[in-house]
């Protein structure tokens, strides 16, 4: 059977799951009646929630009796340790790109990757049929995008669809019969070529693993595509690290190909499929599987260095353990050496009490994301603020850059442009009409102005502006940038709030609790409305006298509490906090819980 390996890479948003979910349907891969949810790729719990993909997922699908394996990509840079080890095991990619909106800074970091490995783009124009659609100027700024990035003639002179995910059809014509997907598979058919592998079937068996999972039966398994050769069940072979050290020997359990949603074992692998391979015991991505007379490993793609660390420690404070089961450092070790294990793009190392760990990683939202997949699991955790890391090259000391664009309103690209310039350290690079009304901003900002930016973004934008963000270089430090200006109220009290108490203290802040919480000595319970912290008692009742009088006994009403996100969370508290994670609740709270002990550090910080 003729063989395609294609992925599809977009932008955040720009449609690649619906995509797939159609495809899925329209080559009978779902028999006659079978019910199907929508967006069946993101499986997830938390990529549903968000609608968001955060692991690449591989499916495959038969047409005219060829078959095509297809990988959904996630489009958030957070994830795109996922993207470039996923173009290595594909020979075309589909890139998506909503005829609205145009190409967006992830469209760049995922197009740059696929360009990069001689890759060879199908351009699908997807959501031609929104009013605001514009698909003549997505299509140039397409062209420009590639020739910026240094793509060769073949890959400038790429095939271009009109699409529309959600409604099942694609065409190569803006004015065609947008009568279904087919036009789609022919193109992947005559414009993606067979894999080159397929010629050395005859070779030793040689194959890199691109992702590890676990299995309740199988254990340990790896997935990837075969470079050379051939592979039977029963087959004794080994692993060999990025340096060509061996590993270990093990015997091929089972071996899994993709056939529609699932996966089914199969007898034999041959070179060009993505397969999964059971049976080792310590073998991990980036490790090449090779029949025991190979000693040279295969080349594995090198991932992009972390950008921002996050320290997990245990949770002390006085209400640990009441929600959670998993709370000593060596449970939550364990969980994050597996998790690094798993995601390449996650860095983990011991502190010096082996109280608490620092993770490195990508971005915020990775970090959110392996925190509350952690909080679902039953761990409690405390969260330090992210920090930015930096680099010492040339004996210069030099920070990341992220490219942040922003499609606003034009009423607020005032507020914007003077929050990323001034206090963060900005520096606008473009700006021009979006659409009527709405202008975009590109900017390069340092990533240590952008920490806890998307809140106030939010506020200044009225929820309407929407702000993505890609790493961009190292450049030279850009001096300080300020903080958080607010204060915190801080309780110093234990026990359960009062609401009395709290509508005393309203015209003092923001409150982040409501009555009748548990709250205790040094829990961060508001925002101060100045610049200072301050201490305050949440517990005080209304004192009680035998006189009754009219008019002095209406009920409270308390203004509702701001509640935080996660992310908002990590996001907002200051170098001298931390964020109590636990399965039921996110806590504020100050590093050091004791008045006396906090005076102490602070003057010795001073």
């Amino acid at each position: 059977m003729d063989l395609r390996n294609i992925a599809i890479i977009a932008h955040v948003d720009h449609g690649k799951t619906t995509l797939v979910d159609e495809l899925l349907k329209q080559s009978g891969t779902y028999r006659t009646g079978q019910a199907t949810t929508d967006r069946v790729m993101d499986s997830g719990d938390i990529e549903r929630e968000r609608g968001i993909t955060i692991l690449a997922k591989a499916t495959s699908v038969e047409w005219k009796s060829s078959r095509i394996n297809i990988v959904d990509t996630p489009g958030h840079a957070d994830f795109g340790g996922e993207v470039e080890r996923i173009l290595s095991m594909v020979d075309g990619v589909c890139l998506l790109v909503d005829a609205a909106e145009g190409p967006m800074p992830q469209t760049k970091f995922v197009t740059a990757k696929a360009l990069a490995l001689g890759l060879r783009p199908i351009v699908v124009l997807n959501k031609v049929d929104k009013p605001a659609a514009e698909p003549d100027r997505a299509l140039n700024e397409v062209f420009d995008l590639f020739a910026n990035l240094g793509a060769d003639d073949d890959q400038l002179d790429f095939p271009v669809l009109y699409a529309s995910g959600i409604n099942g059809w694609c065409d190569t014509d803006l004015d065609g019969p947008r009568a279904n997907m087919d036009a789609l598979f022919d193109l992947v058919l005559s414009h993606v070529p067979a894999p080159k592998q397929l010629a050395r079937r005859n070779d030793d068996f040689t194959m890199l693993a691109t992702t590890l999972s676990a299995d309740p039966f199988l254990g340990r398994i790896l997935t990837g595509r075969v470079e050379t050769g051939t592979l039977k069940v029963g087959e004794s072979i080994k692993a060999l690290s990025r340096e060509s050290e061996r590993i270990e020997q093990f015997r091929v359990s089972k071996i899994l190909a993709f056939r529609g949603l699932g996966q089914q074992p199969i007898e034999e692998a041959i070179a060009g499929d993505i397969v999964t391979i059971a049976g080792m015991s310590k073998a991990t991505v980036a490790d090449t599987l090779c029949a025991l007379s190979v000693d040279t490993a295969l080349p594995a793609q090198p991932i992009d260095p972390p950008t921002i660390s996050v320290t997990f420690g245990i949770n002390d404070s006085p209400l640990a353990g009441k929600d959670g089961n998993k709370v000593q450092s060596r449970v939550i070790r364990e969980r994050l050496l597996k998790e690094a294990e798993v995601n390449v793009a996650i860095k983990i190392e011991d502190t010096p009490g082996g109280e608490a760990f620092i993770v490195s990683g990508r971005g915020e939202l990775q970090m959110g994301v392996l925190i509350e997949n952690m909080r679902r699991e039953g761990f409690e955790l405390s969260i330090s603020r992210p920090q930015v890391i930096f680099r010492e090259e040339d004996g210069v000391r030099v920070e990341p850059i992220e490219e942040v664009t922003i499609d606003v309103d034009d009423e607020h690209t005032g507020a914007v442009i003077e929050k990323l310039t001034g206090p963060r350290r900005g520096e606008l690079t473009e700006m021009k009409p979006a659409g009527v009304g709405k202008t975009r901003i590109i900017a390069q900002v340092p990533s240590r102005g952008l920490i806890g930016y998307h809140g106030e973004f939010l506020t200044d934008t009225r929820g309407t502006g929407v702000l993505n963000r890609v790493f961009h270089e190292w450049a030279p430090y850009k001096g300080s940038i300020q903080g958080r200006r607010q204060g915190v109220l801080i309780s110093m009290e234990n026990g359960v709030s009062v609401a009395y108490a709290l509508w005393n203290l309203e015209d003092r802040g923001k409150m982040f609790i409501g009555a009748q919480e548990q709250i205790y000595t040094g829990m961060i319970i508001g925002e101060h409305s100045r610049e200072n912290d301050l201490e305050v008692n949440p517990l005080k009742g209304k004192k009680l006298t035998n006189v009754r009088a009219s008019g002095t006994d209406e009920a409270v009403r308390l203004t509702p509490p701001v509640v935080m996100t996660l992310e908002q969370a990590i996001a907002y508290i200051d170098d001298d906090e931390l964020v109590e994670v636990t399965p039921k609740s996110i806590r504020l709270r100050k590093r050091y819980l004791d008045p006396h002990e906090r005076k102490r550090h602070s003057r010795a910080a001073g």
